[in-house]
């Protein structure tokens, strides 16, 4: 394999950065509803890439089976409450909590994957997954002392990382025959699609927000959209995914300390200990599930 362009390590190091931003810029935006963020979020990636996918990758499109059209569709629609349910979540409790419980979708995939395709699971993905589970109730019950709305928006936080994770089982089955830019670019347009037909039905409107928000919109496609997702499938050609799932668990430290100093969010003694233990517990699953993913290699190679 030829040498990467530049170190992958600090790709993943500008990716994590770029994707804590994520959760500041929702909350900046408080003058807008959260679907109406989350779809030009979207929306402006779509047109970014537009460009790109016209001149290079249009042949891409027009070979799309149709198994790979319906499961884009649903990974689209999943993407699209993902965003919903998580940029809501932020309109009740901390960035902290928040991002922290969504963090949480390794877990749930790998849930995904036991129930639709009998994954087994190792002690030690058992063992961690409760431990991370033990950190969320943790969080959600000082958040709870706090107020019942912040405890809505744990809940919120927590259907985020579900949805999220029914995304990317979805998209596993199609990225298969797709690249990561035609896959990305067809699920960014489903998911405006279905976004724009949710804020039409909500009545919400498209137009008349603050100038500044218009450029936070145009910021969560540049910097947790491109710089951070892309950043990471790119990365992907010479780390391994464990490197990058583990890089993207510091994400909710990011998100905490911007929040600190950009939105002056105080980190509750409740947080600190409940998130302690869940980005411990991901730790653990991660190397565990790469540990049991490995030697299921390495067997299969001996047969061959």
């Amino acid at each position: 394999m030829r040498l990467p362009p530049f170190n992958p390590y600090i790709a993943v190091t500008i990716g994590v950065i770029s994707v804590s931003t994520s959760a500041i810029f929702v909350k900046l935006a408080d003058q807008a509803p959260a679907a109406i963020i989350a779809n030009y979020r979207l929306l402006l990636a779509v047109l970014l890439m537009a460009p790109i996918i016209l001149r290079k990758y249009r042949h891409e499109i027009k070979q799309i089976n149709r198994k790979d059209w319906i499961f884009s569709i649903f990974a689209g629609v999943f993407l699209a409450f993902h965003f919903i349910l998580w940029f809501e979540s932020l309109n009740y409790t901390s960035v902290a909590s928040s991002v922290v419980l969504v963090t949480l979708q390794p877990i749930f995939a790998f849930l995904g994957t036991y129930f639709f395709f009998k994954e087994r699971f190792s002690y030690g993905a058992i063992i961690s997954m409760l431990i991370a589970l033990i950190g969320s109730i943790i969080i959600s019950w000082g958040d709870f002392q706090i107020s019942g709305t912040a405890l809505f928006g744990d809940i919120l936080a927590l259907l985020g990382a579900v949805t999220v994770t029914a995304y990317f089982l979805l998209g596993q089955q199609v990225r298969r025959n797709l690249s990561i830019m035609t896959y990305t670019f067809v699920v960014y347009g489903i998911s405006s699609i279905t976004l724009i037909m949710y804020n039409l039905m909500l009545g919400n409107s498209f137009i008349g927000y603050p100038v500044d928000h218009w450029w936070i919109f145009l910021a969560l496609a540049i910097f947790p959209t491109f710089l951070g997702h892309t950043l990471f499938n790119w990365a992907l050609k010479w780390l391994s995914t464990s490197t990058i799932s583990m890089a993207i668990v510091f994400e909710p430290v990011g998100a905490s300390i911007l929040a600190y100093f950009i939105l002056d969010e105080k980190i509750t003694a409740f947080q600190l200990l409940g998130g302690t233990i869940v980005l411990f517990g991901l730790f653990l699953f991660i190397l565990s599930t790469n540990r049991k993913s490995t030697l299921t290699i390495s067997k299969k190679e001996q047969h061959e």
